[in-house]
């Protein structure tokens, strides 16, 4: 499957899918984010249970800003609405195939219970 691109009209759709997404910020002028656009491609290509997209964050201004993404490139992966890894820099293929393995090895029914258990404690730390 090859990438999507992503905009605020479509970005909230495409984390409520069940599938896991991992999504690209880049630039056209980055030289580190065209040098990561083949390996982002490569992986896309091989892992079709993956959404992968990108978000020009010179088009998408607005949604970079409201992500707070200050350095690109970025990857920022989202599972079940659950954002599960955000980091500045490009990866390599190496790399981005272990995350890849980390996404799928996730036990999301344990990360929602972890969620849930903060948002309690919190709730009982503000009464």
């Amino acid at each position: 499957m090859s990438t999507i691109e992503l905009d605020k009209d479509n970005f909230q759709t495409a984390i409520q899918d069940t599938k896991p997404l991992i999504v690209d910020f880049w630039a056209p002028w980055c030289g580190p984010c065209n040098n990561f656009a083949p390996i982002f491609e490569a992986a896309a290509e091989k892992n079709d249970d993956i959404t992968f997209a990108k978000i020009n964050t010179e088009v998408e201004q607005e949604l970079a800003t409201t992500l707070s993404i200050r350095s690109i490139p970025t990857l920022m992966v989202f599972r079940e609405q659950v954002l599960l890894f955000s980091q500045p820099g490009a990866l390599s293929a190496s790399q981005l195939d272990e995350l890849i393995a980390q996404i799928r090895d996730l036990d999301m029914e344990q990360v929602h219970a972890e969620i849930a258990a903060q948002q309690n404690g919190a709730g009982e730390q503000d009464a």
